[in-house]
């Protein structure tokens, strides 16, 4: 149950946050049922990866490269997912900024924080 209300606050989210930046489109709600699953997908496969690959700049600039590998990973999923598009990657990186304050929030309010 409580994978499937991260799943619908992340797409609502999406949806809010593509609303408000007019370089992230979002064709419909269930498009960003599929931009959730697909970050989540993508956060628990590929994100690890990435950050084992970039170990060395990540420790160099005391974590915010992360921020890149996050971009990144909305820019990969803005590839996969049809009808979900990121024009470019400092849109990326704001869009993931915000989606993870954001998620961070309504999850505190809904009380499934980790």
């Amino acid at each position: 149950m409580k994978l499937l209300i991260r799943i619908l606050i992340t797409s609502a989210l999406v949806m809010l946050i593509a609303h408000f930046m007019p370089s992230v489109k979002v064709a419909n709600f269930e498009t960003a049922l599929i931009v959730a699953v697909v970050l989540g997908l993508l956060n628990i496969f590929v994100k690890p990866i990435l950050i084992l690959f970039t170990l060395p700049a990540t420790i160099l600039t005391l974590g915010l490269f992360l921020f890149v590998i996050n971009a990144i990973i909305i820019l990969l999923c803005s590839n996969i997912v049809g009808g979900f598009k990121v024009d470019s990657f400092f849109t990326a990186l704001i869009f993931s900024i915000i989606l993870s304050i954001c998620q961070s929030i309504a999850n505190k309010i809904v009380g499934e924080d980790k």
